[in-house]
């Protein structure tokens, strides 16, 4: 443990003093906010924060927890919330609610004004949906499958044709795409909102998820509703990740229906926990909506493939691209490399941020992928470095909510009040329907100050969960508490360094 230690300390302070003292920005704020101590300070103390959290599981998080029954309630048997919740008018309401929230934002795209701050479109869709359904997933559950309105649509489609359920689809999905179609169409999704200029614009925001639409409703028709859900549809797999952080999770106390479940639910205990299609299947004496402590989703033991391990680490790297490409150093990379890029035509910051856009998840991989072949070094485990890749992929989830949280908080809650005078005048064609047309923006709702202290908190507590997650997944993994322990020391090195990174990034100044 001492030798450790003395490795973790010399990393944390190499990182730290590789930096030079300057003042620090809250990201997200144009005005500048002079922290109490050098930045180098904060690096240094968050990364000891981490590195002390390892040293206290280590001692205290023994092999027992990894056998440990999670306490649960089960929600759909308290009082009155129980029958509301499992009420069919209840769920259809929902379905209703969420399907015309998506036809307005459809139509107010296509038929609204073609300025982004007067149409609703914008920023329903990347403030309020993107950012907002991110944090109500991780910190409530997974609201997105019930609000979800290609699903709701593609099963009232069904109802109307009155197709038969039971029957298999046209087509078999092919194993070996697994989520392959999901990571691809997040990463397009990336770029869209990183690089695609046009983004911002309502009618090209409605063509764009016109044909995302058509993706997801094909999909769903060819290979059937669940297996495109559970494999191409984007935000259901995404949204997934972030829910097994989630302190809900519906699971199915009859495990005779995992026999049948075409999308092959795997967690490897008495119940079936966040299977979708069995939990939709199941009677209503085998359905449990529980709370649950945080976090323990991802510690759950279940078969990660190389496209899943690939998509966090995908998500991880967007976010932190997203954060990145707002600061002064990216702005001189872009005009370092400019004049390369107009040669190769089109538009040439287009062309960078794409290029930044594939690379930085390149990077990310073959840093994740380095310290997993240190992982298996130490634990003189016998896997290969891309089974350790995917063991330990899920400990990155709460790292990559950590700083979804510190980078667009501010944007929230900022930004996020221009749907209060945007849901009066939708369409941008001066309407006061609801009297909060002239409603004007609370620049004092959140100051920068208060934004670093939010950030900085919950990118060390982001980490310390990863760290927990990480060791409760080696205790399973490795043979003895002493090779856990070894071999969580290079993934405690990846936490520190993520967590001086990440804090590095969001106290520069906005720029772009």
């Amino acid at each position: 443990m001492s030798r450790a230690l003395k490795l973790t300390t010399f990393a944390i302070v190499a990182l730290a003093l590789g930096l030079l003292a300057k003042p620090a920005y809250a990201h997200g704020f144009g005005q500048r906010y002079d922290l109490p101590v050098p930045l180098n300070m904060f690096l240094i103390g968050a990364g000891a924060t981490v590195a002390l959290s390892f040293v206290v599981i280590g001692l205290f998080v023994g092999r027992e927890s990894t056998e440990f029954r999670y306490p649960r309630l089960n929600l759909l048997k308290v009082g009155v919330l129980g029958p509301v919740l499992s009420s069919p008018v209840f769920s259809a309401a929902i379905g209703i609610l969420a399907v015309a929230v998506f036809a307005l934002v459809l139509a107010v795209g296509l038929f609204g004004v073609d300025e982004p701050i007067d149409n609703l479109s914008p920023t329903f869709v990347w403030i309020i949906w993107w950012v907002g359904m991110g944090y109500v997933t991780a910190l409530v559950g997974n609201i997105w499958v019930p609000l979800n309105p290609w699903k709701i649509a593609y099963e009232w489609a069904q109802k109307v044709l009155k197709r038969d359920n039971s029957k298999p689809p046209r087509f078999e999905y092919p194993e070996r795409l697994n989520v392959w179609p999901a990571a691809l169409l997040f990463f397009l999704f990336a770029w869209t909102e990183n690089v695609y200029t046009g983004a911002s614009r309502p009618f090209s925001l409605s063509i764009l998820i016109i044909i995302y639409s058509a993706i997801t409703w094909a999909g769903m028709a060819a290979f059937g509703k669940h297996q495109w859900l559970r494999h191409g549809e984007a935000f259901t797999v995404l949204f997934g990740f972030f829910a097994r952080f989630s302190p809900t999770e519906v699971r199915v106390t009859d495990r005779s229906l995992c026999r049948d479940c075409g999308v092959a639910c795997d967690v490897s205990e008495p119940d079936c926990v966040d299977c979708y299609q069995c939990f939709e299947r199941a009677t209503a004496e085998h359905r449990e909506l529980n709370l649950r402590p945080f976090a323990v989703g991802l510690t759950l033991p279940r078969k990660v493939s190389t496209a899943t391990a690939a998509f966090v680490v995908l998500a991880l790297a967007t976010v932190t691209f997203d954060g990145f490409q707002d600061t002064p150093t990216w702005i001189n990379i872009q005009n370092s490399a400019i004049d390369l890029a107009e040669s190769w035509g089109g538009n040439p910051l287009d062309t960078i941020g794409t290029i930044g856009l594939i690379l930085v998840p390149l990077l990310f991989g073959v840093v994740y992928l380095g310290f997993s072949w240190a992982i298996r070094q130490l634990a003189g485990t016998n896997a290969s470095v891309v089974d350790v890749a995917r063991v330990f992929v899920f400990s990155l989830v709460p790292i990559a909510l950590a700083y979804n949280l510190a980078h667009f908080i501010s944007l929230l809650i900022l930004q996020g009040q221009l749907i209060i005078p945007l849901i009066s005048d939708p369409f941008g064609f001066d309407w006061n329907i609801l009297g909060t047309a002239d409603y004007r923006l609370n620049l004092n709702a959140i100051n920068a100050r208060v934004v670093w202290y939010i950030s900085v908190s919950a990118i060390v507590v982001g980490h310390i969960v990863s760290v927990y997650v990480a060791h409760i997944i080696s205790l399973r993994e490795m043979p003895d508490h002493a090779s856990a322990l070894k071999s969580q020391y290079p993934m405690l090195a990846l936490m520190v360094s993520y967590t001086a990174t990440s804090l590095w990034i969001i106290a520069q100044p906005i720029v772009n």
